[in-house]
Order: C-alpha cells, then sequence, then structure tokens
C-alpha cells in the first residue's frame, strides 16, 4: 500500500484521512488542530509536526483546506518536501484561478497536481461515498483515481487542471437555487392549506422533483432523515454554501455569464450567515421562509 500525506483534518478531511487508513494505506496526517490530529491517530493515521514531514517520502499529498490562499501557502511548502514521482491531490473547494496557479507552479517544480473537490458532505466523507470531480492531465487523473477511489463512490474526469473547481462550483451554485426554492414550495404548500407529507408525495414523483427535495428534505419528518430531523445540526453548513456561492459569482463575473438566480442565493445566504445561521445546515433557510 502506499504511504500517503494527508494535510487538513477537518469535518471532511478527518474521515477522509480515516478511509485511507482503513484501506491499508500508510496516512501520515497534519492539522493545525491538536484535537484533529488525536482523531487521526485513533482512526489509523500517524500523525506528524508539519506538512513538509507529512510529505516526506509521500507517494500522495492530499489537502483539504479552506480556501485558495491556505492551499498555496501549504503548497509552497510542499514543492520543496515533496518526492519528485508524488501526486499532489487538492480536495478543497477553491477559485479556478488558484487551482490553475498551483497546478502550474507544481509543473515548473516537475510535480503532476490534480484538483479534486468532492460532493457528498460529511456524512459521506465518513462512509467513504464522496463524488471527486478531478481536474488535470490524463496521467494526473490516472494516478490520483487510485488514491480518490478509497475515499468515494465515483472519481470523474473533469477535464484540465481547473476543470475540476469549475464542475464543483457549478453544482453548487445549482444545489444553492435550488434548496431555495425547494423550501419556498413547502412554505407556500403549507400556507395553502397542503399537508407537507402529501405535497412530498406528489412532487417527489413530479415534474417539480430535485436532490434537495427528495434526499434532503428541509423539513423534519418529511423524506429520508436529514440534518432537518436534527435540528439542521451537521451536514453542509450554510457559511460553506455561501462560500461556494460567492465562488461561483466571482466566476460568472469573470467569464460574463449571468446567473440572476445564483446570485439572489447568493444575496439570501449572506443574509441568513449575517443573521447568525451560519452554522446551521444550509436547508435550515426554510425558517427564513414562514
Amino acid at each position: 500500500m502506499a504511504r500517503i500525506a494527508f494535510i487538513g483534518l477537518g469535518n471532511m478531511g478527518g474521515g477522509m484521512a480515516a478511509n485511507l487508513a482503513r484501506a491499508g494505506h500508510d496516512v501520515r496526517a497534519f492539522d493545525l488542530s491538536p484535537e484533529a490530529l488525536d482523531r487521526a491517530k485513533d482512526a489509523g493515521c500517524l500523525p506528524v509536526a508539519s506538512a513538509a514531514e507529512a510529505a516526506e517520502g509521500a507517494e500522495a499529498i492530499v489537502t483539504m483546506l479552506p480556501a485558495g490562499k491556505h492551499v498555496e501557502q501549504v503548497y509552497a511548502t510542499l514543492f520543496d518536501a515533496a518526492p519528485a514521482s508524488a501526486i499532489l491531490i487538492d480536495c478543497s473547494t477553491i477559485d479556478v484561478a488558484t487551482a490553475k496557479r498551483v497546478a502550474a507552479a507544481a509543473e515548473a517544480k516537475g510535480l503532476v497536481a490534480v484538483d479534486a473537490p468532492v460532493s457528498g458532505g460529511i456524512a459521506a466523507a465518513n462512509a467513504g461515498t464522496l463524488t471527486f470531480m478531478v481536474g488535470g492531465s490524463a496521467e494526473g487523473f490516472k494516478r490520483a483515481e487510485q488514491i480518490l477511489a478509497k475515499m468515494g463512490k465515483a472519481v470523474i474526469h473533469a477535464g484540465g487542471n481547473g476543470a475540476g473547481q469549475a464542475a464543483k462550483i457549478c453544482n453548487n451554485m445549482l444545489l444553492g437555487a435550488t434548496m431555495i426554492a425547494t423550501c419556498e414550495a413547502f412554505a407556500l404548500a403549507r400556507k395553502l392549506g397542503l399537508d407537507p407529507q402529501t405535497f412530498y408525495d406528489i412532487s417527489s414523483v413530479s415534474s417539480g422533483q430535485s436532490w434537495s427535495m427528495t434526499s434532503y428534505c428541509p423539513l423534519p419528518g418529511v423524506g429520508p432523515e436529514s440534518p432537518a430531523d436534527r435540528g439542521y445540526q451537521g451536514g453542509f453548513a450554510a457559511a460553506l454554501m455561501l462560500k461556494d456561492l460567492k465562488l461561483s459569482q466571482e466566476a460568472a463575473q469573470g467569464a460574463n455569464v449571468a446567473t440572476p438566480m445564483g446570485t439572489r442565493a447568493t444575496e439570501l445566504y449572506q443574509a441568513f450567515a449575517d443573521a447568525g445561521s451560519g452554522g446551521l445546515d444550509f436547508s435550515a433557510i426554510i425558517d427564513t421562509l414562514d
């Protein structure tokens, strides 16, 4: 099995690193949080003192970090520490320009890098059922795929470097707008006297069906279990949805593409976060529509 460096052991990264360790890989893990390192150790990883130490002798280096600036900072360290044969796999969700920039910098150092953001949330990270959308060369994808397959149910080559990030932010713009529309529909149905379960039973098999409706219903007690059944705790935080929506809007402006629904979804989630609800699951925005 491979020696893998894993840098960034937060809500998503912790579960992902644990799955690599369970698959038999030698995982050298680093995070700034001592508590995260303790959890990684309990999951079978070997905690180390720095990103550079994690990268020493690694065949693959996986990063899961908050934002593009953090990726660039860590990669500046990795370029000197990583073996020339290592594949760099960034699973963070960042802007397309930064993803392309770090990949080019890696190539200049003789390294191969791919961007591989994820879809699925914390539960899928823990269960190893994430979807990875990968941007990079055919060679980079082939090398990354065998590592990513241990953490996900689907690994899809989206195109060249940056394409993975493009796919992720377009997907999450669609998800953010769809969730708000789903919440609006449930709110209106209730005001019109429709029982929520009855409306679900109808819409989930009709043309209004969506993932937000049938897999992640924003009302408790309706549809499969979702964060709504846990007081909107866990799941995908509204603050993270807002981050992804902002990335989509930056990309839309750069590409000169009109995204009125994406723009409005961004505004609504910004107001939701500003009201102190950024830590709740993004489906909790339904509470603003009653």
